[in-house]
């Protein structure tokens, strides 16, 4: 039998409704993952999915911690003073903007002293900075100020403002990570980088939620640091290996692993600093037997000498819960007094070793 126009409104009028149904949905899980999760597990997401090697500094966190309440258009005095506290608090050694600071915040209106938060991304093809910033941002005004300092303005709104070494150059002062920049007010974000091309990608990818799917795990057991330091497996093999040691302490580190037992290459590691000051460290294994064999491991080198630091690592933490859940391993360490536990272990050597 022939659909009558009344069946066929009506049928159309289900399909609609369903539809809608379906958008609600899809906006209700969105919602609710993003209200699980933590700043930086959102800032991972939106990182280039390439990223071996990702930085974070919570400003906000960090003014919060320094009881430093800067406003919206802070001096160059407050802020030097501001990062100097911070350095001391070993909270700004992540931060890839640390020396263009001052004149940021006086050409573009923000700067470490005002974003919320910055992730800066690092991979075999390029880096990226991602700042967040607060809500009161006026987006319409920043790209005007872009405008007016010479960059060349994208034909679309996802597009890249081109500004390039020449550009800075007259400016004086800031990063060449700032070459070039997005706007992302979707999402207040501020992208930038060096390279042009590269920056097209990392903003594809932010947009796209298509980051770097391996460090997940670490990043969500790192919980809310701070500041932080995140590497895939590659790249802790490098980072964290004792190559870089003069051969004394090499041989000393081979001796204290091989006394220790048996170690394996992390598949994902991470390390932060939290409120009050404590540190975690969280790396992933193959398997839940390896990160068991690990923990006891690891903790056991943890308790002895420093090899390329001097000293022994009791010099600098006392070491707290070492737990192995799953394929992941937690080490908690609390920093003594002038122990700069964050910035000395976040980049090696024996106690994290991986290959």
């Amino acid at each position: 039998m022939p659909r009558t126009r009344q069946s066929l409104l009506a049928w159309a009028a289900v399909a609609v409704a369903l539809a809608l149904v379906a958008t609600a949905v899809v906006v209700t899980v969105r919602w609710w993952r993003d209200s699980q999760r933590t700043d930086l597990e959102r800032a991972l997401s939106m990182a280039p999915h390439d990223a071996q090697q990702l930085s974070w500094t919570d400003w906000s966190g960090v003014r919060d911690e320094l009881d430093q309440d800067l406003g919206d258009s802070p001096s160059g005095d407050d802020i030097n003073e501001f990062l100097g506290q911070g350095f001391e608090a070993d909270l700004t050694q992540t931060t890839a903007l640390g020396d263009s600071a001052v004149q940021m915040q006086a050409v573009f209106g923000f700067s470490p002293a005002t974003v919320d938060w910055e992730l800066f991304s690092q991979s075999e093809q390029g880096a990226v900075v991602m700042m967040h910033l607060p809500e009161s941002t006026d987006f319409g005004e920043l790209e005007d100020t872009l405008a007016d300092n010479g960059y060349v303005e994208p034909e679309s709104a996802t597009g890249v403002w081109v500004g390039g070494v020449e550009l800075l150059a007259q400016i004086g002062g800031i990063t060449p990570e700032l070459s070039h920049v997005v706007v992302d007010e979707d999402r207040r974000l501020v992208l930038s980088s060096d390279s042009e091309e590269y920056l097209a990608e990392a903003a594809a990818d932010a947009r796209d939620e298509d980051g770097p799917s391996d460090l997940e795990d670490v990043v969500a057991a790192a919980d809310e640091p701070l500041a932080a330091a995140i590497y895939t497996g590659d790249h802790a093999c490098a980072k964290l290996a004792m190559s870089q040691a003069d051969q004394i302490d090499q041989e000393q580190a081979a001796e204290l692993v091989r006394d220790a037992g048996d170690l394996n290459p992390v598949t994902g590691f991470a390390i932060g600093v939290r409120r009050g000051g404590d540190v975690r460290v969280v790396m992933s294994f193959e398997s839940d037997d390896q990160a068991r064999t690990n923990a006891d491991t690891r903790a056991q080198l943890a308790s002895g000498p420093a090899p390329g630091e001097g000293g022994d690592f009791s010099d600098l933490f006392d070491l707290g819960d070492v737990t192995a859940e799953d394929q992941l391993v937690t080490m908690e360490f609390e920093p003594v007094e002038g122990g700069y536990v964050f910035s000395t272990l976040k980049d090696g050597p024996v106690l994290f070793a991986t290959c």
